[in-house]
């Protein structure tokens, strides 16, 4: 697979990751949880955001992002507008990194130890989508519990 279709995957599913956050009905419900859910969808919103950014801007393209995972989980009330627009800003940093790889540099190791030694960026570039739609399902489904199930069941 080339990079400009890796980039082009990760482009369509930071999309519907928008497109989720935008579905809330009210922002506060952002920042909520449900039941054995512990992680808001602001919060994983923020996972990505940092994820994405530290592994693939700051460790593939040397933006010099720097990442506090801790409050990835941590932080409350974050604007919807601001992760939209962090998560917006996404797209041309992954672009602009993972498009021009050549099949060589996918295969070439990942700059850094990520889950197992000698990981190659194809296998990273693609954990790190599989792990994005894990938590944009995760969001489309705390969306729909917080939203959808009657408060009488709630």
């Amino acid at each position: 697979m080339t990079g400009t279709e890796i980039a082009g995957m990760y482009e369509r599913d930071i999309r519907k990751l928008i497109a989720e956050i935008d579905l809330f009905k009210t922002e506060e419900n952002i920042w909520k949880t449900f039941g054995s859910i512990t992680n808001s969808s602001g919060n994983l919103a923020l996972h990505i955001i940092g994820g994405l950014n530290f592994l693939i801007g700051a460790t593939l393209s040397h933006t010099g992002y720097v990442r506090n995972r801790e409050l990835e989980f941590t932080a409350k009330g974050v604007e919807r507008k601001i992760i939209v627009e962090q998560l917006e800003e996404l797209i041309p940093t992954i672009n602009k990194t993972v498009s021009p790889l050549t099949t060589d540099q996918m295969e070439s190791r990942f700059p850094i130890f990520f889950d197992k030694e000698n990981a190659t960026n194809s296998y990273v570039l693609t954990q790190l989508l599989l792990h994005l739609n894990y938590h944009l399902g995760q969001v489309n489904y705390l969306r729909r519990a917080l939203e959808y199930i009657p408060k009488s069941l709630r």
